[in-house]
């Protein structure tokens, strides 16, 4: 609080040092720091809370280091709060070459793209919220650098079969993560069910995901017994899911990369016939392409990235029975057609 005139001059005559160095609109001093590797990609974490880093860890501890690239730092500064309740979900906006996320006037964070650099400040209220924290503003301060500068996201499960790996793509509801799933019980590589990121440095088309989680619809336990009576994990953004982390399911095998060799749309439920028939390449750019943001740098870099993807074969898989889904997509890594 500023000091009035009065109080200035009371403090003088008392020979008393006033200290101005710091100002109430000031983040406190970030102490600590610790590296993470989410998708394999270094990440330097600094704050004034081991909170702050236990939740880095509880996200980002599963993933070992792959990668050279220069570390994103993120600073995350904790400051008091009178404040009890949840803050709102963040919104996004893009000026330029920064991002903001904003929740409340207490609650922000900026992306510095092209700088590598995120700053962020949270409260204390805003801390008792372990999931809030990290889906709105730990998986946001370091997702943009991820996937702009080092990595193209593609709407897509993954999953491989004898080292050919196939990308399956899809609206939201498609069926992504049903399939994947239950290709990884038939005895295939899990790769990820939901999001997968094109990496941009490869001359190839290697893709990474995260094969350390597996979440579904509530619905899936309809389909898989072993899901039946499993808590729901809330979404900050989206509908709540079954949250499993793959190291629950022990005989199934996953892969943090793999080549993508074929790019398969997803057609759950369709008219007609069950088959598998080659798709449109200018749908698929398209599908990849309205994911993108970034500099005018990172968004040419991606765009070449999508093209070497397209040299991959393209299909439609029109089904409805998961059993016929799979034998058909093993037909496909085993024998190429």
């Amino acid at each position: 609080m500023q000091l009035t005139i009065e109080e200035i001059e009371s403090a003088c005559d008392a020979s008393q040092e006033l200290d101005f160095s710091t100002h109430q609109v000031d983040a406190p001093e970030l102490s600590l720091s610790a590296a993470f590797y989410p998708s394999g990609f270094p990440v330097e974490v600094r704050t004034n809370s081991t909170e702050l880093l236990s939740f880095c860890e509880g996200m980002w501890s599963v993933f070992e280091k792959r990668f050279d690239t220069e570390p994103v730092r993120i600073d995350v500064h904790v400051v008091a709060s009178d404040a009890t309740e949840c803050p709102p979900v963040v919104k996004y906006r893009k000026l330029d070459r920064t991002m903001m996320f904003v929740a409340d006037g207490e609650n922000f964070g900026v992306v510095h793209f092209g700088r590598n650099h995120s700053q962020v400040r949270i409260t204390q209220a805003a801390m008792r919220y372990k999931l809030y924290v990290q889906q709105c503003f730990l998986s946001v301060a370091s997702g943009p650098h991820l996937a702009t500068q080092y990595m193209t996201p593609i709407h897509a499960a993954c999953v491989a079969m004898d080292g050919r790996g196939i990308l399956l793509c899809g609206d939201s509801g498609a069926g992504k993560s049903t399939l994947s799933y239950a290709c990884a019980r038939a005895g295939w590589t899990y790769v990820s069910d939901d999001a997968s990121f094109l990496l941009n440095c490869e001359t190839g088309r290697m893709v990474s995901g995260d094969c350390h989680r597996v979440r579904f619809r509530p619905t899936a336990a309809e389909l898989f017994p072993e899901l039946i009576g499993l808590e729901l994990t809330p979404r900050m953004t989206g509908k709540p899911s079954i949250e499993m982390p793959t190291s629950a399911f022990p005989n199934m095998h996953c892969a943090q990369t793999t080549n993508a060799d074929y790019m398969v749309f997803l057609k759950r439920g369709a008219d007609g016939l069950p088959e598998l028939r080659p798709y449109r390449k200018d749908v698929a750019r398209y599908f990849m392409q309205q994911m993108l943001y970034g500099t005018s740098e990172t968004l040419a870099v991606q765009h070449r990235t999508i093209e070497r993807l397209l040299t991959a074969e393209i299909f439609e898989l029109r089904y409805s029975g998961l059993d016929w889904a799979i034998q058909r997509l093993e037909k496909l890594a085993r024998e190429g057609k």
